[in-house]
């Protein structure tokens, strides 16, 4: 998980792993509080999109340096 995802999910150690397989009573689960979950869920959608949306310009822009190359060599 990276930066735009799991911020709510706990990170569980391996010797936290192998001590649920015995935890049949459901105790050891725990999870990330956040006071504002929507507001940080909100703002990560948004990372999200501006990083599409910045990878999809510099392509365009790298294919339209790749055809201007390629008419003038002709």
């Amino acid at each position: 998980m990276d930066r735009t995802s799991g911020f709510l999910f706990a990170r569980p150690s391996v010797w936290e792993g192998v001590a649920r397989i015995i935890d049949f009573g459901n105790t050891l689960n725990e999870y990330n509080y956040s006071s504002a979950p929507d507001d940080i869920a909100l703002r990560t959608d948004w990372l999200i999109v501006g990083d599409t949306l910045r990878r999809a310009m510099t392509s365009y822009a790298g294919q339209i340096e790749k055809d201007r190359y390629a008419t003038l060599g002709r």
